[in-house]
């Protein structure tokens, strides 16, 4: 039985993508300042890492939680609208934590909306576990 999942890959592929344009950055960086292994304690060097870092660590589980849904027949438009909303968050935050590692306001909405649309899909996949005991 083949199992395909469209949406998951389209938005595996978009943040696998980010991923590396962010990567690049830290690369370019360590290029600049001459640091091979870690960063060097250079502050736009620690800041590119802390980006790529956080984006890793917040994309695994929206992957996860995206494929699940996906899986058990979340309609088409709902996870787009997760996965491209989550994409845009992400850009906003690594833009916001790019330009300053205090506060800022892609900072802040990148991670709000993040926050909420893992929760919105956490909350998808719980419901739509319950919604098969009573079956």
């Amino acid at each position: 039985m083949l199992i395909v999942v469209p949406v998951t890959a389209l938005y595996a592929g978009l943040y696998a993508l980010l991923l590396l344009v962010l990567a690049a950055r830290i690369s370019r960086q360590r290029m600049t300042f001459k640091v091979g292994l870690g960063d060097g304690g250079h502050p736009p060097l620690v800041r590119a890492v802390r980006v790529h870092g956080n984006a890793v660590e917040w994309m695994l589980p929206m992957l996860v939680l995206l494929l699940i849904a996906e899986l058990n027949h979340a309609s088409h438009l709902f996870l787009h609208a997760c996965g491209i909303v989550f994409l845009a968050a992400r850009i906003a935050h690594a833009v916001g934590l790019s330009r300053n590692s205090g506060e800022s306001g892609g900072r802040f909405a990148g991670t709000s909306v993040s926050w909420l649309v893992i929760g919105v899909l956490a909350v998808w996949d719980i419901v739509d576990f319950a919604r098969t005991l009573l079956v």
